[in-house]
């Protein structure tokens, strides 16, 4: 076992979001991940353009619902429903916490693949997709576009890998760096870039637009890029 940081420990290529790492998921998540709190604060403004009076809009992987809670609390005056989905019951107990004073949020233990999605005008994956296996993300993809309603918004956030050997060789240094300059120690790393095997798979920028069109979006745009981080806006 090895202690990637923050309190959180994973087997090699066994990094799991169950058990304990829901405790210490917000502080991780935000050292880890580059310009992860104003990534929350541009979704919840590009979703002012998608969601009005009666909207529905799922959140995908909600974790602790920090997202969750944002968009509620923001459109809760227009009757916005909001429905948050995860898969471990420890990350799903977390978001009913936070939002538990809201009465527009539905939160739902589920996997993705087994969600029954209602008609809504913006679903949002913050980081999400990633983690799922890629011989299912096509799927996913598709019964995303399927659920929107003609002129939703889809929101997605990944880690992405670069084009080509020698930009990914630049962007992975890079976010070692970056790691290192968070205060994490060179074993953490390493511990956590261990236990991401086969757990993590990111696609390059033009394997997520790929998916995208394969399922019928026609126009996309990022809208967050910090090198191998990305979120896209694609628009049914």
């Amino acid at each position: 076992m090895g202690d990637t940081g923050d309190s959180i420990h994973a087997e090699n290529a066994g990094w799991s979001f169950g058990g304990d790492t829901s405790k210490y998921f917000d502080e991780h998540v935000a050292r880890s991940i580059p310009l992860y709190h104003e990534g929350h604060d541009v979704i919840a403004k590009i979703a002012d353009f998608f969601l009005s009076e009666g909207s529905k809009c799922y959140e995908l992987g909600c974790s602790t619902g920090a997202l969750t809670y944002t968009l509620a609390r923001r459109h809760q005056s227009k009757n916005v429903h909001i429905l948050a989905v995860d898969k471990e019951p420890e990350m799903i107990r977390r978001t009913e916490e936070r939002c538990r004073a809201l009465k527009n949020v539905t939160v739902s233990t589920a996997d993705i693949m087994d969600t029954e999605f209602e008609k809504a005008d913006l679903i949002i994956s913050y980081y999400t997709m990633q983690f799922v296996k890629p011989k299912h993300r096509q799927v996913i993809f598709n019964r995303i576009y399927e659920a929107l309603n003609w002129g939703g918004g889809f929101i997605l956030f990944e880690k992405v890998r670069g084009p080509d050997a020698r930009f990914q060789d630049m962007m992975t240094t890079i976010y070692t760096d970056y790691k290192l300059d968070q205060g994490y120690q060179p074993d953490e790393i390493i511990a956590k870039l261990r236990s991401l095997k086969g757990v993590l798979e990111p696609f390059s920028t033009q394997g997520n637009i790929d998916l995208m069109k394969r399922a019928g979006f026609v126009d996309i745009m990022t809208v967050v890029k910090y090198l191998c981080f990305e979120g896209f806006l694609a628009i049914k």
